[in-house]
């Protein structure tokens, strides 16, 4: 089976040791994915607008692995307060309407207390 690494922006992928994607078969797994700008600025400080950005990221990565974000078959959001939901939910709802992966919402504490929300994905490749 082929198995293939992505590499991303976090400054936590080497530290910690992981990869932003990972290409297994046919599929992709994409990794917990934090609203972390590519230039090293803060997050944004609105729930959509950070979740925005996971998913501007997250896509970024499946086009490095050869799928798209319509091939997404399931999505995790991981949010730090139950007022963001519906936020979270409209950027996600934004790019995944039609596509209408399974879903699981779940609050949870994330690692920087600056990050609302986190999102990992799993995709098919064409």
């Amino acid at each position: 089976m082929e198995r293939r690494l992505i590499s991303g922006h976090s400054p936590y992928e080497p530290i910690v040791g992981y990869s932003r994607a990972v290409v297994a078969g046919d599929r992709v797994h994409v990794a917990g994915t934090a609203p972390i700008p590519a230039d090293g600025s803060p997050p944004p400080t609105d729930p959509y607008e950070q979740a925005s950005l996971c998913l501007r990221i997250v896509g970024e990565a499946l086009e490095r692995a050869g799928t798209r974000l319509d091939h997404v078959v399931r999505t995790r959001v991981y949010l730090t307060d139950t007022a963001h939901w519906e936020a979270v939910a409209r950027a996600h709802g934004e790019v995944f309407g039609d596509v209408r992966p399974a879903n699981t919402t779940v609050v949870a504490q994330l690692l920087d207390p600056a990050w609302l929300v986190e999102i990992e994905v799993e995709a098919v490749l064409p």
